[in-house]
């Protein structure tokens, strides 16, 4: 009889400290998924905004096109933060209840007016009077036979010289663009090249069109 009663005693006694362990368990941590955008001043997308959570080190970045996504608790404070703008902070209210919410965060933007700066070539004036003074403005050799050239010999010069190697690569390329774009048809006419025209009619002046 003893032995039973120490028993009963011993079941009452683990059901009686369940009860009360389960009783002082905390609920589940309630998490929140934010979802949204930023915008700046003319409600254009803002990329690259750096969002964080205050006081931890989660966080996420906005997109291309501003948009953002974040798992927060309720009553967490969002900052946000972009260069040329001022930083912002969005507080989530500690009594939300569902587990989804967008939002639109308008950042400003930062204007800093910097003091003026003088930049001068010379320590002082008088050290860049003499360096003007003494400033040797006489052309080279080279440089006055540019100046003499007629820009019309320049152009007939260059007419009469050869190709490069690049050149070369580029009109070939070119003719073969051509045959392979008119593959199976009849070659284009270019009556409206201006191109084509003007190369006429410089054959045509310098008598290249005679019937010998």
């Amino acid at each position: 009889m003893k032995h039973a009663l120490y028993i009963f005693l011993v079941l009452c006694s683990a059901s009686l400290f369940a009860q009360t362990k389960t009783d002082k368990e905390p609920a589940p941590e309630k998490y929140l998924q934010i979802s949204g955008v930023v915008l700046d001043d003319s409600l254009q997308p803002l990329p690259f905004v750096s969002i964080m959570l205050k006081g931890t080190r989660h966080g996420t970045v906005s997109d291309f096109y501003g948009f953002f996504t974040l798992v927060a608790r309720p009553g967490d404070e969002m900052q946000f933060f972009s260069v040329n703008h001022k930083s912002k902070v969005y507080d989530l209210s500690d009594t939300l209840s569902g587990k989804h919410y967008s939002i639109i965060q308008i950042l400003t933007k930062d204007t800093i007016q910097l003091p003026s700066v003088s930049v001068y070539p010379w320590p002082s004036k008088e050290q860049f009077k003499r360096a003007i003074l003494n400033l040797d403005l006489s052309d080279s050799d080279i440089e006055r036979a540019y100046k003499n050239m007629d820009n019309e010999d320049i152009r007939e010069s260059i007419k009469g010289g050869s190709m490069d190697a690049a050149s070369n690569y580029r009109v070939r390329m070119q003719q073969q663009y051509t045959r392979l774009y008119q593959a199976g048809q009849y070659p284009s006419v270019s009556l409206l090249n201006p191109v084509a025209w003007a190369q006429f009619i410089d054959a045509w002046r310098k008598g290249k069109l005679k019937i010998k």
